[in-house]
């Protein structure tokens, strides 16, 4: 029997479209959003791995909020570099949590100072990151509906 692939094989959960290469997530420009995710992850990791270990009683909150950030970047960077069905679903959720949070997280350090003495990364809608924090989701969210638009998550 010849194998003709119409659809992922088994234990495959990447889809492509029949008889013709699908673009990843990860490729082309999304190299570059990738790229910019690992960074973040690399960053946010360690501002909250130092602020949690030097100064957690300073800004639990604020603290505890940028390693759950570190952790997101995390997911979306690794998600949007495999770029399979699933990956794209994950990086979705990623995308949409992290937007979720960067604005909330925003506006919550203007009401609060005190809740947020420092900067986060997603304090401030992300000024101590030149407000990329708040760009990146919706870059992010912008390349994973063009792809799905051309295939990649069908």
């Amino acid at each position: 029997m010849s194998e003709h692939r119409d659809g992922p094989a088994a234990g495959d959960d990447d889809s492509g479209t029949t008889g013709r290469a699908t673009r990843r997530t990860g490729s082309g420009p999304g190299r570059i959003l990738v790229a910019v995710y690992a960074v973040f992850a690399l960053a946010a990791t360690g501002r909250a791995a130092l602020q949690i270990s030097e100064d957690f009683g300073k800004a639990p909150l604020a603290y505890a909020l940028s390693a759950l950030a570190a952790v997101i970047y995390l997911v979306a960077t690794v998600a949007l570099a495999r770029g399979d069905r699933t990956s794209v679903r994950v990086a979705t959720v990623a995308c949409s949590i992290e937007l979720v949070g960067v604005l909330t997280v925003g506006v919550a350090s203007y009401v609060d100072r005190a809740a947020f003495p420092d900067k986060t990364v997603w304090s401030h809608f992300g000024s101590g990151y030149g407000y990329v924090p708040l760009v990146l989701p919706v870059l992010g969210l912008l390349w994973l509906g063009a792809n799905r638009r051309r295939g990649v998550s069908r």
